[in-house]
C-alpha cells in the first residue's frame, strides 16, 4: 500500500506517545505504534488497579493474621476429664521459602514454606511446663502472581461467591398470602430457621430438624416465663399476636421444660433429663461451636439499621435481642401487604471467599482433627516422661492441606493457553465449590445478570455449557472490602459537577444513589452538560435533573472483565457473541511472530504488566549485559540479574517464553520494561495477527463460516505456534527383578537406537516421529515355555531376549516433534519417588505447528470458523494495486449474528494500518461512524470502504474492501487428515460471477 508524506502529516498532531513505553528501549517501540485515541475518550477518573491484587492480599492477610486467628482457637487443648493435661498452642511461624518459582516447576516440587509451632505442655497433676517447637507441615506458598505450585504444576485457587452470614428474610406462598420466614447462617454453627404458620404462630428449626415454638427459643435465651415474653413486645400488635400464638402452641411452660423439648427435636429417641439438655442446646449456641463472624453481625446490624463500627461488630453469638429484632420483622412483614423479601440473588447479599479466607477454613478442619488426636492420646501416655512432641501428631493436619490443593473443587489447574487466560482464570468467581451450588440444581434465576452485577461482575463473560451463569468474572474496577463483599468505585458529583472524591459501594449502598453513565456528556472543568441526565437508581434506569445526580462512573469498561474489555466495538456486538469472543480470546495460542492489535482498547498494556509475567525494572540503571536467558541492569553502585525464562511449557501445552527487549547500553527507569514474553509486544499483550480480510463468496469454499486463507500466513509463520508435550517413563523394581533403562534393547534395529545415549535415554535436539524410541527400557520376565520363534532368538542373541523384555516408551501415533528437555528424577541421587519406583524420566516434546486446514481461527466479536483452503497468494483476491487479501470470510456471517463491531474494526483497522498509528477505541465510548469516515478519507480511501477487487484474475467486482482486522488462531487441533487442494484455476462461467456479484452487492447494501 502507498503511503504519502502528506497523509503522515495529517494524521500527525493526532497522535499521543504510548506512555508505557516511553521508558523503554528503541528495540521495543519498533513494534508498537503511537496510539490515537478515539471517540469520548477521556481519561479514567480512577487508576486502573492491579488485576491481581485481591488474591494476594487475601493470602498476605491469611499469612500475618487469618492463620493466627485459626490457631487461637483451639489454644489450650485439654484431655477429655480436664484434670490431667493442657496443651497451650504458644505460636506460629513460617519459615523461609525452601526454593524458587522455577526450581520447584523444573524438579517437580511444591512451592512452600515450612511451618512450625512452639507448643507448651502443662501436667495438671505435678504441674510441670515443658515447652518445645514442633514441625507442622510445608504450607503451600502463594508466587507473586497469585498463584500456587504443586508438584511442579502450577495452580490457583478460585475464590467463591457464596451466600453471605447474617440473616435473610423470605416469603412462602400459601393459599394466596405471602408468609415470611427468616435464615439465621452463621460462619460457623448451627443454621437456625424462624417460620411463620397459617395459625399465627412462629416456630423455629435447628439444623433442618423438627421445628418446635419460637417461645421455646426465647426461654432458652433468657426470657424464663410467658409474662416476660410478652412485656417484650408491647407496643407491637402484629409481633404481640404472633408470640400469643406461639404462646398457645408451645408445649413447654418453663424454661427447663424449654431445654428439654429443643433437646428431643434435635436428638430424636435420646434419652432427654434436664441437665443433659441444657448442656447440649447451650453448647450448640456457646461461642466455642456458634460463630457469627464480623461478616455475620455486619450483615445483621446493618439489616436493622444498628452501628457498623468496629466496636459493634465484635459479639459473635446469637443473642436475645437478634431474635426478638428477627420475630418482631418477621410479624410485621406478615401484617405489612407491601413488605418485600431479600433477593438472594442480589449481590449485596454474596460475599467473595478468597484463597486466605478458604485455607483458614481447611485449617480449621485440620487442626480439629489433630486436637481429638491429641486428647486420645493424652488419655494413653505416661505423665511422668510425657513431652509436647508425643501429643502432637501433624498428620491430620498435613492430610486436610494436602486435600485441599489437590482435591478440592476450588482449586483448579491454572488455565494457560496465554497470558489473557491466566489473568482471567485469577479473577474468576465461581458459585460452585463446598458449601455452594452444583451446576445441577442451579436454575435459571441465579445464573441470570442482575442488575447488583454492574461494575462489580461482568455481565458477559461467562462459560458456554452447564456452569454459564455460575461461573463469573470480576470487572475491571471491582474489589472486595474487609468482609468480601464487592464494591466498586464512584466518582462523586455535586450539584453537576464532578469532583475528586471517589467513594466505593457495594450493591447495597448504590441502590440509594442516582449514578450517571461514564459517557455522560461533559465539559473540561467536569461540569455534566446535559439538563437531565441518564442515571440508575434503585436498580432501575431513570432521568433526572443535573443537580440531582449523586454519582458518576469512573470508566465507560467498568461493568466489562478484562476479556470483554479487551474487545473493540463491543457496544455494537450482541451480547451472545461478545460472550464467545471473550471466551476464545483465553484460548488463542502464543504465536511465534505475535503483533499488537491495530484496534485496541486501552487494557492491553494493563493486563500484561498485572499478568505477573513482564519482566519490569526494580530500579533505575543501565543495561550491561542482555541474551536470552539473562539481563543485568547496574544502578546505585549494584547489578541486579533478570533471569528470563526459556521455552517453558504451560499446563496448556502452549510455550511460554520471555524475549529481551533492551539491549546493552540502555538507560531504563524503574518499571520500565526489561523482557516481553510470547503473548506481548512492547508492554500490550497481543494474541493474535493483524489481516487483509475481503468479504465475499469464494466458489462455495466459505461456505457456513468456513475460511479460506492465504499460502503467504503460513510462509512468514504469522499462524505457527509451538506447543510442548510431556511423556513420562516409570522405572519400577518388579517382583522379578528391577527395570533398567539402557541402550541395549532386544530385537531393535541401530538406526532405531541412534538418537539414544548409553542410558537408552533420547538425546536433547533429536528428531522424533511416531513409534519411534524415547526411553529404552527392559523388563524382566519369568520363565515359562519358550515358542520356537523366542527359541531362534534365543540361538541367535543368547540370553538377552529369553530374560527380559522390550517396555520402552515411545513416541505416540498421530504425534512428532523435537526433544527440547530431559529430566531425570531417581532414587540414587536422593530424590523422593512413590513406592516400588526406582526413576522416573520425563521427555518434553515440541512441535511447531503451522496453519492447516482444519484448524480454528476466531476474532474478537464471536466470529469464528475453520479453515476449508489454504490458497497459493496468486490466486486470492487482489486490489488495483496489487496487494492480495490474506483471508476471505463470508459476508452473511454478520447480519444474523448481529456482531457489526467487526465491521467497524475492519475499516478502522484499514485506517489505522495506512496512517501508521495504534486505534484505541474504549467501551462504550468509541470511534463513532463518522470518525471512521473521516480516517478512510484522510488515507485515501473511499469513505464507504469499498473498492474495486479483481479475483481469480478475471472478473472485476466493486465489493467491501479488504481491510485489516485481528483475528488470533483459537487453540487449534490440528488434523492429519489430508485435504486435497483445488487445482482448478479459477475461471467461472459468466453466470456463477453474475451470481456471486449479485451475492456480494446484496450484502452490501443491508
Amino acid at each position: 500500500m502507498r503511503r504519502g508524506s502528506a497523509v503522515r502529516q495529517l494524521a500527525k498532531a493526532e497522535l499521543r506517545p504510548q506512555h508505557h513505553m516511553a521508558q523503554s528501549s528503541h528495540k521495543a517501540s519498533a513494534h508498537v505504534r503511537p496510539q490515537k485515541f478515539f471517540g469520548k475518550f477521556r481519561e479514567p477518573l480512577v487508576k486502573l488497579p492491579s488485576l491481581v491484587e485481591s488474591q494476594i492480599k487475601s493470602f498476605t492477610d491469611f499469612v500475618e493474621g487469618g492463620a493466627e486467628r485459626v490457631f487461637k482457637e483451639f489454644s489450650p487443648i485439654s484431655d477429655h476429664s480436664g484434670k490431667k493435661f493442657e496443651l497451650k498452642l504458644v505460636k506460629f511461624t513460617f519459615g523461609d521459602l525452601r526454593w524458587d518459582e522455577q526450581y520447584a516447576k523444573r524438579a517437580m516440587k511444591t512451592y512452600e514454606a515450612p511451618l512450625s509451632m512452639v507448643v507448651k505442655l502443662k501436667n495438671k497433676t505435678t504441674g510441670d511446663e515443658k515447652e518445645q517447637e514442633i514441625f507442622l507441615a510445608d504450607f503451600p506458598w502463594m508466587t507473586a502472581h497469585g498463584t500456587f505450585i504443586i508438584n511442579g504444576v502450577e495452580r490457583i485457587v478460585v475464590p467463591q461467591l457464596a451466600r453471605s452470614y447474617g440473616v435473610f428474610f423470605e416469603s412462602i406462598p400459601y393459599k394466596g398470602k405471602d408468609y415470611y420466614a427468616a435464615k439465621i447462617i452463621p460462619a460457623r454453627g448451627v443454621w437456625i430457621e424462624i417460620e411463620s404458620d397459617p395459625d399465627g404462630g412462629l416456630y423455629v428449626k435447628i439444623d433442618r430438624k423438627r421445628r418446635f415454638s419460637v417461645t421455646s427459643l426465647l426461654r432458652v435465651l433468657g426470657l424464663t416465663d410467658d409474662a416476660s415474653i410478652l412485656k417484650r413486645f408491647e407496643g407491637n400488635p402484629a409481633a404481640r399476636d404472633a408470640i400469643v400464638a406461639s404462646l398457645a402452641a408451645d408445649h413447654a411452660k418453663t424454661q427447663e421444660e424449654s431445654f428439654v423439648e429443643i433437646y428431643r427435636r434435635l436428638r430424636d429417641g435420646d434419652i432427654a433429663t434436664a441437665d443433659t439438655a441444657r448442656d447440649h442446646v447451650e453448647s450448640i449456641l456457646s461461642s466455642d461451636r456458634y460463630d457469627f463472624s464480623r461478616v455475620g453481625r455486619f450483615h445483621f446490624n446493618r439489616r436493622f439499621g444498628l452501628s457498623t463500627k468496629e466496636a459493634d461488630l465484635t459479639n459473635s453469638t446469637l443473642t436475645l435481642e437478634d431474635v426478638i429484632r428477627i420475630v418482631t420483622h418477621i410479624a410485621e412483614s406478615n401484617v405489612n401487604p407491601h413488605a418485600e423479601p431479600d433477593d438472594i440473588d442480589h449481590l449485596g447479599f454474596r460475599r467473595v471467599r478468597f484463597a486466605g479466607e478458604l485455607l483458614e477454613q481447611r485449617m480449621r478442619v485440620g487442626l480439629s482433627r489433630m486436637k481429638r488426636n491429641i486428647q486420645d492420646r493424652m488419655a494413653m501416655v505416661d505423665p511422668e516422661t510425657v513431652t509436647p512432641v508425643q501429643f502432637v501428631n501433624p498428620r491430620p493436619f498435613q492430610a486436610a492441606i494436602r486435600e485441599f490443593f489437590t482435591t478440592d473443587q476450588l482449586s483448579q489447574l491454572m488455565q494457560q493457553y496465554n497470558t489473557l487466560d491466566e489473568i482471567e482464570h485469577l479473577r474468576t468467581l465461581s458459585t460452585l465449590g463446598r458449601g455452594g451450588l452444583t451446576s445441577e440444581r442451579a436454575g435459571l434465576e441465579v445464573r441470570d445478570v442482575h442488575s447488583s452485577h454492574y461494575g462489580r461482575v461482568c455481565p458477559i463473560h461467562t462459560p458456554e455449557g452447564k456452569n454459564i451463569g455460575l461461573v463469573l468474572h470480576m470487572s475491571l474496577y471491582a474489589r472486595p472490602n474487609e468482609f468480601g463483599i464487592i464494591e466498586t468505585p464512584y466518582a462523586k458529583v455535586e450539584k453537576g459537577e464532578i469532583t475528586k472524591e471517589i467513594k466505593y459501594l457495594n450493591a447495597l449502598e448504590e441502590e440509594q444513589y442516582a449514578i450517571a453513565h461514564a459517557a455522560t456528556a461533559r465539559d473540561d472543568s467536569g461540569k455534566i452538560t446535559p439538563s437531565l441526565v441518564e442515571v440508575r437508581k434503585g436498580g432501575e434506569p431513570a432521568l433526572v435533573e443535573r443537580a440531582d445526580v449523586d454519582f458518576i462512573e469512573v470508566a465507560t469498561n467498568q461493568p466489562f472483565s478484562v476479556a470483554t474489555a479487551m474487545i473493540p466495538f463491543v457496544e455494537n456486538d450482541d451480547a451472545n457473541r461478545a460472550l464467545m469472543g471473550s471466551n476464545m480470546m483465553k484460548q488463542a495460542v502464543p504465536l511465534v511472530v505475535p503483533e499488537a492489535p491495530l484496534v485496541g482498547t486501552g487494557v492491553e498494556s494493563a493486563a500484561a504488566r498485572d499478568s505477573g509475567r513482564l519482566i519490569v525494572a526494580e530500579e533505575a540503571g543501565e543495561v550491561t549485559y542482555a541474551d536470552a536467558q539473562v539481563i543485568k541492569v547496574k544502578g546505585e553502585g549494584k547489578t541486579k540479574e533478570y533471569s528470563l525464562v526459556n521455552f517453558s511449557r504451560t499446563n496448556g501445552f502452549t510455550t511460554f517464553h520471555q524475549r529481551p527487549l533492551v539491549n546493552v547500553g540502555d538507560h531504563v527507569k524503574k518499571g520500565a520494561i526489561l523482557a516481553d514474553t510470547s503473548t506481548s509486544v512492547g508492554g500490550q499483550l497481543a494474541v493474535g495477527q493483524n489481516v487483509r480480510v475481503a468479504f465475499l463468496p469464494w466458489f462455495g469454499a466459505n461456505f457456513e463460516d468456513a475460511i479460506v486463507i492465504s499460502e503467504k500466513l503460513a510462509k512468514e509463520a504469522r499462524l505457527t505456534s509451538i506447543h510442548q508435550e510431556e511423556f513420562v517413563c516409570v522405572v519400577r523394581d518388579t517382583k522379578l527383578g528391577p527395570e533398567v533403562t539402557t541402550h541395549d534393547i532386544p530385537n531393535v534395529s541401530e538406526f532405531k537406537l541412534r538418537n539414544l545415549d548409553e542410558d537408552g535415554v533420547v538425546r536433547i535436539g533429536a528428531e522424533v516421529r511416531p513409534g519411534d524410541i524415547l526411553v529404552g527400557k527392559v523388563t524382566p520376565k519369568g520363565e515359562t515355555q519358550l515358542t520356537p520363534e523366542e527359541r531362534l532368538l534365543h540361538a541367535i542373541f543368547g540370553e538377552k531376549a529369553k530374560d527380559v523384555k522390550d517396555t520402552s516408551l515411545r513416541m505416540e501415533g498421530g504425534k512428532r516433534g523435537r526433544v527440547i528437555g530431559v529430566k531425570v528424577f531417581s532414587r540414587e541421587t536422593g530424590d523422593q519417588l512413590e513406592s516400588g519406583v526406582i526413576k522416573r524420566v520425563h521427555i518434553e516434546v515440541a512441535q511447531l505447528r503451522t496453519i492447516s486446514v482444519g484448524d480454528k481461527l476466531a476474532g474478537r466479536h464471536g466470529n469464528k470458523g475453520v479453515i476449508s483452503r489454504i490458497l497459493p497468494e496468486e490466486d486470492m483476491p487482489f486490489d488495483a494495486e496489487g496487494n492480495p487479501v490474506d483471508i476471505i470470510l463470508t459476508p452473511l456471517g454478520v447480519p444474523s449474528r448481529m456482531n457489526l463491531g467487526q465491521i467497524l474494526e475492519l475499516h478502522l483497522g484499514l485506517a489505522a494500518e495506512m496512517l501508521g498509528y495504534q486505534a484505541i477505541v474504549p467501551s462504550f465510548a468509541g470511534a463513532t461512524e463518522q470518525e471512521i469516515r473521516d480516517e478512510l478519507v484522510k488515507a485515501g480511501v473511499d469513505p464507504s470502504g469499498k473498492r474495486e477487487k479483481w479475483k481469480c484474475g478475471h472478473s472485476s467486482d466493486t465489493e467491501p474492501h479488504t481491510r485489516s482486522e485481528k483475528f488470533s488462531p483459537s487453540n487449534p487441533t490440528t488434523s492429519w487428515a489430508v485435504l486435497p487442494r483445488s487445482t482448478q484455476s479459477c475461471p467461472a462461467s459468466a453466470s456463477r460471477r453474475q451470481t456471486h456479484r449479485q451475492h456480494s452487492m446484496s450484502w452490501s447494501d443491508t
